[in-house]
């Protein structure tokens, strides 16, 4: 996604560069000028120009930091490398200057970054660990957003069906602050997808959470939220060894009196029990937990990406989850958080309520790659039509080079 211009070439380094194949023959004229030879077009030839130009030969500082006013006035994000004195301003003017290690310290300071080891390929690095950690962060915020939806949703749905208090206080500050806080920390380690330098580069104006984007929280956090509840409402109306409650009995607990509890075979103290929390938080952990793995990528199936290639998430998974059991068995700590133990079968039915959000997940991602590629290939197809060049991204040792790398996003 990165467009590199090469200036500071003599007519040798013109004639080497098409020999290499670094632009079409059959546009040398357009994407070859002097200095001398951009003064004399006018401003719409100079813009035209602009657009498709590859090299620029002997030239002086005013014509580097024309050039990047040029590609920034069209839209483009400009980055500038230079070495000397007279870079200065262009550095200072793109988008993002880089200046050699060797260079100037006048470059040094003018540059946003200093490539130490003087390798343009190291541009490429920078960009690829540039968009690992934009990934990582949206995948943090995206993880720690769905898992408060969902929470917000299990309060609201028990709330306006009238059943009794899901989760309390403490158990929801639990969870927020020790349980999603290792996966969501752990996030931050994935490793770059295998095709994260394939991909477009991304608009500047495109927000860190676009529409689709919440869609696919929202869809989530619902489904957390659901999940949670009906563990709740599961243990109290079907469950084998629990109370076996009706809908109408579960639903007026509040109106609990020793008639209603004799007509329907309970006790009140039902109410009051605390596995149905238990369950509750219980499958409130786990899903989250399922929902971390979902988050090692924004869009890559876990088939191509597995679980097991963070491995900062699987320890913060197996910690969490640790310090999860620690509260429900430990006497004290289970009696301060108002839940109890729970026998395998609870568990099995926790994790059979918990998993699915693996599977609509994988479902929202197909979408989301789908709309992705036909997205990327019209754009792609659209700028190729409108500059008529295709420039691949090469290393050449010349002697003092200035390279300006653009595109109309970064």
């Amino acid at each position: 996604g990165l467009s590199p211009r090469c200036y500071r070439l003599c007519y040798t380094g013109g004639g080497l560069l098409q020999q290499v194949g670094f632009f079409k023959k059959a546009y040398h004229i357009c994407c070859l000028h002097t200095g001398a030879e951009f003064d004399r077009l006018s401003e719409q030839q100079q813009v035209a120009a602009s657009r498709s130009l590859a090299v620029f030969a002997r030239v002086e500082p005013l014509h580097k930091l024309r050039l990047v006013e040029l590609l920034r006035s069209q839209g483009h994000v400009v980055a500038m490398t230079g070495d000397g004195v007279n870079d200065a301003p262009a550095l200072v003017r793109a988008d993002i200057g880089i200046a050699m290690g060797s260079g100037t310290a006048v470059a040094k300071h003018a540059a946003d970054m200093v490539l130490a080891d003087d390798n343009f390929s190291t541009i490429v690095s920078a960009v690829k660990e540039g968009r690992a950690i934009y990934a990582n962060t949206k995948q943090f915020i995206r993880y720690m957003i769905s898992s408060n939806i969902g929470e917000v949703v299990a309060i609201f749905i028990a709330a306006l069906l009238g059943v009794p208090e899901v989760l309390t206080p403490v158990q929801l500050l639990w969870v927020n602050l020790v349980t999603d806080g290792l996966p969501a920390t752990a996030l931050g380690f994935n490793k770059p997808d295998r095709d994260v330098m394939l991909r477009p580069p991304r608009s500047m104006k495109e927000p860190i959470v676009n529409g689709w984007l919440f869609f696919r929280y929202l869809v989530i956090g619902m489904y957390v939220g659901l999940a949670t509840v009906w563990g709740f409402i599961w243990w109290y109306m079907t469950y084998e060894q629990g109370p076996k409650l009706s809908w109408r009995a579960l639903s007026h607990f509040q109106k609990c009196d020793a008639a209603m509890a004799a007509a329907g075979g309970f006790k009140c103290e039902i109410f009051t029990d605390r596995h149905p929390k238990t369950i509750a938080m219980t499958v409130l952990v786990v899903v989250e937990m399922f929902n971390a793995l979902n988050n090692i990528s924004e869009n890559c199936s876990l088939a191509v990406i597995p679980f097991w290639d963070n491995q900062w998430l699987l320890g913060a998974i197996g910690v969490s989850m640790a310090l999860h059991c620690l509260i429900m068995y430990v006497p004290g700590l289970s009696l301060l958080f108002g839940i109890t133990h729970l026998n395998w079968a609870e568990w099995k039915y926790v994790i059979l309520i918990s998993a699915p959000v693996i599977l609509l997940d994988e479902v929202l991602k197909w979408f989301s790659r789908r709309g992705t590629s036909k997205g990327s290939r019209s754009s792609w197809s659209s700028r190729r039509a409108a500059s008529g060049v295709e420039m691949p991204l090469l290393s050449i040792q010349v002697t003092s080079p200035l390279i300006a790398i653009s595109d109309k996003s970064h």
